[in-house]
């Protein structure tokens, strides 16, 4: 996934990744629900813009610099990342109230959690984190269905987006209701949107009745949903899109707070765990490096696996760093001492690694 990301482009792109408050997150130094309720208190401290504002914000926050690159709108229900799609210039083809009974038609807000969920109120009806621009008809297609993994779809978008039955089995198992299923692409995207919901708004979130929801205040999804959102964390990663997307909206001119779990994503498995089901070699694969770039020298290995071996590689092969039976607390590890360059970090278990890049600045 995020085929996209070559090294031209994250060196491109490295300028702009650390954008966090100094301090930001110093209060966040606890593990489970007293990591996310510490989280709240942090980004709670925001500025609602308006539902009308939310335009405004799409201008920096949802510009397609990363596909076609090309200022246009950049949705993730029509985004084709590799072929052909449906595009919008902002200000051309905004909702008026007329057309959207196809594609491509007109585009309007899309509220990721319904906003017929939490009564349409404030400030979460205006929240650019979790309400991203849409092609208006894709989104009355979702209507206010769960996300999920479609077994038998009954409609099928432009880019691959599909609607229908969900698939009861493997790690989408436990719901037989239908569901949406946005592309592979924006799968990780989603699920960190809908986790910043959850913690956001873990003051009223368990009083709200939805089929993602189990109507708590901590783990707040129902076990098949969140199962699927931490599968869907762990196999597409945090992409530049997401973190420049973060970065705008989290500027004092706009909403300024932030998703932690684009800054760091190490805190979805602190929070709530490693998803089931998946094999010895997903579980490493999915393991996340944070941040990255990094302009300290030191990085954040996060894994929901032990790691037996950490190799640092040089762009050319050559083995900088070994670590056998690296020490973990709290399925972190402190990869540190790293020289300016760029890297490729082999983690392995068992008989499964994974190859991940860094860029230390």
């Amino acid at each position: 996934m995020k085929n996209y990301l070559l090294i031209v482009l994250l060196f491109s792109l490295a300028t702009s990744f650390a954008q966090i408050p100094a301090g930001y997150y110093n209060s966040a130094t606890g593990n489970g629900y007293t990591l996310k309720t510490q989280l709240f208190n942090i980004i709670k401290v925001s500025t609602d813009r308006g539902y009308s504002g939310l335009y405004t914000t799409y201008l920096t926050s949802d510009v397609d610099s990363f596909y076609e690159n090309d200022g246009t709108m950049l949705d993730m229900y029509t985004e084709n990342p590799t072929g052909a799609e449906c595009e919008f210039t902002y200000g051309t083809g905004q909702d008026d109230g007329t057309l959207g009974n196809n594609e491509c038609e007109r585009y309007n807000r899309e509220h990721l959690v319904p906003q017929s969920v939490f009564g349409a109120q404030t400030p979460m009806y205006s929240d650019a984190h979790f309400v991203v621009p849409s092609d208006k008809h894709v989104n009355a297609i979702r209507g206010d269905l769960p996300f999920g993994i479609v077994n038998n779809a009954n409609w099928t978008g432009t880019n691959g987006t599909k609607r229908g039955s969900n698939l009861n089995s493997g790690y989408s198992a436990g719901y037989t209701g239908v569901v949406f299923e946005p592309i592979d692409e924006f799968k990780g995207d989603i699920a960190r949107c809908l986790l910043y919901f959850a913690t956001r708004y873990e003051d009223v979130v368990a009083a709200y009745t939805y089929d993602m929801f189990n109507g708590t205040s901590t783990q707040v999804f129902a076990q098949p949903f969140l199962n699927i959102l931490l599968t869907w964390n762990a196999l597409d990663p945090v992409s530049p899109r997401e973190i420049a997307r973060n970065n705008a909206i989290g500027t004092n001119a706009r909403q300024k707070n932030r998703n932690p779990f684009i800054d760091n994503n190490t805190y979805v498995g602190r929070i709530w765990g490693a998803p089931l089901g998946l094999s010895s070699f997903d579980l490493v694969d999915a393991a996340q490096i944070f941040p990255n770039p990094t302009t300290t020298n030191s990085v954040t290995i996060s894994s929901a696996t032990s790691i037996d071996n950490i190799q640092v590689i040089s762009i050319n092969g050559q083995i900088i760093k070994e670590i056998t039976n690296p020490k973990m607390q709290d399925n972190i590890y402190v990869l540190d001492q790293l020289n300016s360059g760029f890297y490729f970090i082999k983690l392995s278990s068992g008989d499964a690694s994974a190859i991940k890049k860094l860029i230390v600045k």
